[in-house]
């Protein structure tokens, strides 16, 4: 259940994992990383979280990574310098094309 300090609402960690959909280590993974510069701390040193901080994390969840796909003017997806269908192995290229 959020907290009100001083005016402003506080997550605790598992409040905010739930809320983005991920899991603690996921989330102190990301932290550790430096996903949030500031760290907010109760007097237990349990890290406190922001709707701002929330926002943040949520976006992190929700983000897509395409970089190792690529998508030529047809629209085919390839994999990024091998020229493969995107999501196939050189396996199933090489016997594909016998």
């Amino acid at each position: 259940m959020p907290r009100e300090i001083e005016g402003t609402i506080y997550y605790e960690a598992t409040e905010v994992c739930e809320k983005a959909g991920i899991s603690r280590p996921t989330l102190f993974r990301w932290l550790k990383r430096g996903l949030l510069v500031r760290m907010h701390r109760d007097r237990r040193g349990w890290r406190l979280f922001t709707e701002e901080d929330l926002n943040k994390i949520q976006a992190e969840a929700t983000r897509i990574e395409i970089d190792h796909v690529l998508v030529d003017p047809k629209g085919n997806e390839t994999q990024a310098g091998t020229g493969r269908p995107a999501g196939h192995t050189a396996t199933e290229t090489r016997y594909a094309n016998r």
